[in-house]
C-alpha cells in the first residue's frame, strides 16, 4: 500500500539525522516563523537542523523569537574533501601546510622512501544534510545564493516544500502547498499536528502564531477563515504568547522605526482611482533615523490594516549601504497580481508581494518608470 505524503514525511524524518531549512530572506515574517517552528520540532526529536537564508538579517521586531539569532546567511562545512595517501611503502613522518596567493599547499614528509602522485587519491564525503525543508519559496531560484552556490546539494537531497502561494512550482519531492491557507505557518501546523502534536511546545506555538498574525495583519485580511481563528485559539492554549507577539509586532516600535516611518509617511502619495499608495525613502533618511530596511515591513502592514482603500502599496528605498541602488517592493490585495504588474522588471516574489533592485538612475526616475509600468500593466488587463 502506497504511503500518503504525511507518512512519507514521517519516514523521511525517522531516516534522517541532519536537516537544512531554507527560505527566501526577501520573504516575510511568515517564512521566518515557519522555519523556526520546524527547527524546534525537529530538535525535540533529537534531530539536527540548521536554518539558512541568503542575506538574512533578523528583523528587530522578531528578535523575541527563541533561536532566531541562530539563522545563518550561508551554508558552511557542507562537505569534506578527502586526500588519501597510500603509506604501505613510505610511512609519514610530518604533515604541514601553508596558504599563499589563495593556494593551499600540503607538505607530506615520509620517514623513509618517497611519496609520488601514484600514492595519492582524492574523494569527497557525503553532504552533511540528509534532507531539505523549504518554507515559502516559490521555486529553488528564489532562494538566491543558497541555491546557486550549492546546486549539487539541492539535486541530491530530498526536498520538502511548504507554501501557500499559487505561484509555487511544486519543486519538492514532497509538496505541502495549500493556496486557500492564510499563511505558510498554517500549512506547517497541519503537518506538525499529524506528525506529533505532543511535540508542539510554547516556542513552536509562538512561532506559528506570530507568522499567522503577521501575514493576516492580525486576522484582518479577507482570506481569514473560521479554521484560522480556531487554530489561533488552539496555539494560545498550547502556550503561544499572544500579548508578547502583538507587543513586538505592532506596539513596541524602536525610535529608529518611528523616525523612518515619519520620513516615509511625509512622502506618501496616492492614486485613488487605482487604489495605489506609494512612498520612497532615501539613503540619507536611513542614516538620519538609524534604521534598517527591514523596519519598513511594519509600515506596509500598517498601511494595509489602516487604509482599506489601498489595494496596491509601493515602497521604493535607496539601499543604505549602496549609493544609487534602489529596492522596489509592491504589495497587492487579491484584486491584483503584484508579480505580474512588475513583470517587465523580472521581480522576485509572488502574487501578493514582489520586489526587484534597480540602479544607475535617480530616485525620481525610478519612481516615474515604476509608476508608468504599473499603470500600463493595469490598463492592459
Amino acid at each position: 500500500m502506497a504511503f500518503d505524503e504525511i507518512q512519507q514525511l514521517h519516514q523521511l524524518i525517522n531516516n534522517s539525522k541532519h536537516f537544512l531549512i531554507v527560505f527566501n530572506a526577501k520573504n516575510n515574517t511568515d517564512a521566518v516563523c515557519g522555519a523556526l517552528a520546524w527547527k524546534y520540532f525537529l530538535q525535540k526529536q533529537n534531530k539536527q537542523a540548521d536554518i539558512v537564508a541568503s542575506d538574512f538579517s533578523a528583523p528587530k521586531n522578531l528578535r523575541f523569537l527563541h533561536g532566531i539569532e541562530q539563522i545563518k546567511d550561508e551554508i558552511t562545512n557542507l562537505q569534506k574533501f578527502i586526500i588519501k595517501v597510500d603509506v604501505s611503502k613510505a610511512k609519514i613522518d610530518t604533515i604541514s601546510y601553508d596558504v599563499k596567493d589563495e593556494w593551499l599547499s600540503i607538505y607530506l614528509t615520509p620517514k623513509t622512501g618517497v611519496i609520488t602522485k601514484n600514492e595519492l587519491r582524492t574523494a569527497q564525503s557525503a553532504f552533511k544534510y540528509d534532507a531539505i525543508i523549504a518554507v515559502s519559496a516559490q521555486d529553488l531560484e528564489s532562494l538566491g545564493s543558497i541555491f546557486f552556490s550549492n546546486t549539487d546539494l539541492f539535486y541530491a537531497a530530498p526536498i520538502v516544500n511548504f507554501d501557500h502561494h499559487p505561484s509555487n512550482e511544486h519543486f519538492g519531492q514532497l509538496n505541502f502547498v495549500e493556496i486557500t491557507a492564510t499563511s505558510t505557518c498554517e500549512v506547517i501546523y497541519k503537518s506538525l499536528e499529524k506528525l506529533g502534536e505532543a511535540y508542539i511546545d510554547e516556542n513552536i506555538a509562538t512561532a506559528l502564531l506570530t507568522g499567522m498574525i503577521s501575514h493576516t495583519q492580525s486576522f484582518k485580511s479577507s482570506n481569514v477563515t473560521p479554521y484560522t481563528l480556531s487554530l489561533a485559539s488552539k496555539l494560545i492554549d498550547m502556550g503561544a504568547d499572544r500579548e508578547k507577539i502583538i507587543r513586538f509586532l505592532y506596539l513596541a516600535k524602536p525610535l529608529s522605526s518611528l523616525k523612518l516611518w515619519g520620513q516615509a509617511l511625509s512622502h506618501l502619495e496616492n492614486d485613488s482611482r487605482l487604489g495605489l499608495v506609494w512612498t520612497n525613502v532615501t539613503r540619507e533618511e536611513f542614516i538620519r533615523s538609524g534604521a534598517t530596511p527591514d523596519e519598513l515591513t511594519g509600515l506596509t502592514e500598517d498601511l494595509i490594516a489602516n487604509s482599506p482603500e489601498a489595494r496596491l502599496i509601493l515602497i521604493i528605498y535607496e539601499e543604505p549601504e549602496s549609493v544609487g541602488k534602489y529596492k522596489v517592493t509592491l504589495t497587492a490585495d487579491k484584486q491584483y497580481n503584484a508579480k505580474q504588474l512588475l513583470a517587465p522588471f523580472k521581480p522576485d516574489g509572488n502574487n501578493k508581494t514582489a520586489s526587484f533592485f534597480i540602479k544607475n538612475k535617480t530616485l525620481k526616475e525610478v519612481e516615474r518608470e515604476v509608476m508608468e509600468t504599473i499603470r500600463r500593466q493595469i490598463a492592459a488587463e
